[in-house]
């Protein structure tokens, strides 16, 4: 018997592991991963809880049992809580079994991908250290996807053996504004919020504007902390107080997504600010990137935008930037302003043809 921390590696039949109606749906070709296992061994051992229910490992264990396997090692994973236990073990025919809710399914989505992952890990190790040096994932060795689709993989099968269904935006979504809501560090007012809109997901809600809302106030929030914190530089608390003012103007009239994308546009301007007020310096953007091909802002995050630039020429020393600024970095800045005169021309010229049409 040997373990790791939470783990226990142990001899088990193969008849007394529990496997859920869960696990069963899409088992794959199992044919050629019972050739693999029998030309190389298992590689590595299904993951079961202490009582034995199914956790991962569904593809080989329908490998083995078609093997004629009686007896193998399993790992025993400690710790799993007694809902997903429970989850892993229905049976089609178990009708009594209280229905998940939305908040309720993210909250096992989320212990499962835990679980998932470290399961991907061990299986990367053991193909990294397989003895004859053959890749076992290449010819069906694996349990699941290869380690290298990493959580992405992890996610898809979490979502599905909880939802029945491989999406996990929604849960991913939901996990956030839980974690917002279990995070004392947060304002109390944004904790408060995110529990409101968990209540209101469980009673029907929508979960994408719920999302956006929750995070446009802790968006927000991280704003008017940062212009409360007097270590911050002077013009990085003066950037933050402005947009967390502007934005709390248009907080009733806003829509959830267009609050959202805002704050979050706002809160990225001041970092950057705080980056560079610590000797750091932003890349310059990809020409490839920068296309008239991308998706447009809104008038209001030009406004915004504007805002905090008000005067920011009065927040830099001169002479200090002509002496530290770098070649490339003052590329960047004439290419930017070069720009911005092309763009104010062109728009101010619509302007005047606009003021002459309404004559």
């Amino acid at each position: 018997m040997t373990g790791t921390p939470g783990h226990i590696e142990l001899e088990r039949s193969i008849d007394s592991i529990r496997i859920g109606s869960r696990h069963r749906a899409d088992l794959g070709d199992i044919d050629a991963l019972a050739a693999s296992i029998e030309r190389q061994g298992l590689l590595q051992p299904i993951t079961v809880t202490p009582d034995g229910v199914l956790v991962c490992g569904a593809r080989r264990l329908a490998a083995l049992r078609q093997l004629g396997v009686r007896k193998l090692n399993v790992w025993v994973r400690a710790g799993i809580s007694d809902r997903l236990t429970e989850l892993l073990a229905e049976q089609d025919d178990n009708t009594l079994h209280k229905p998940l809710s939305p908040t309720e399914s993210a909250t096992l989505y989320r212990e499962l991908k835990q679980l998932l992952a470290e399961e991907a890990a061990r299986r990367q190790e053991a193909s990294r250290f397989h003895a004859n040096g053959e890749n076992p994932r290449s010819d069906g060795g694996a349990d699941s996807a290869p380690p290298s689709q990493g959580l992405g993989r992890s996610r898809e099968r979490a979502a599905r053996l909880v939802t029945g269904h491989g999406s996990y935006s929604r849960l991913e979504q939901i996990g956030d504004i839980q974690r917002i809501a279990g995070d004392e560090s947060t304002d109390a007012s944004v904790r408060a919020l995110a529990v409101a809109e968990l209540n209101g997901i469980d009673r029907g809600g929508a979960v994408s504007s719920a999302h956006q809302r929750v995070s446009a106030h802790h968006s927000l929030a991280e704003l008017e902390a940062i212009a409360a914190d007097l270590s911050r530089p002077a013009g990085v608390r003066h950037a933050s107080s402005a947009s967390a003012a502007r934005l709390h103007a248009v907080e009733r009239t806003a829509s959830a997504a267009e609050l959202e994308q805002l704050a979050r546009e706002a809160l990225a301007r001041v970092k950057a600010a705080k980056k560079s007020t610590n000797g750091s310096h932003r890349p310059a953007p990809s020409r490839a990137t920068s296309t008239s091909d991308e998706a447009k802002l809104p008038v209001r995050a030009f406004v915004f935008l504007w805002g905090d630039l008000d005067h920011w020429w009065t927040q830099y020393d001169v002479a200090e930037l002509a002496a530290a600024l770098t070649d490339e970095q003052w590329e960047q800045f004439e290419e930017t302003l070069a720009g911005t005169i092309a763009f104010a021309e062109s728009l101010r010229a619509l302007r005047a043809r606009a003021r002459t049409a309404a004559r």
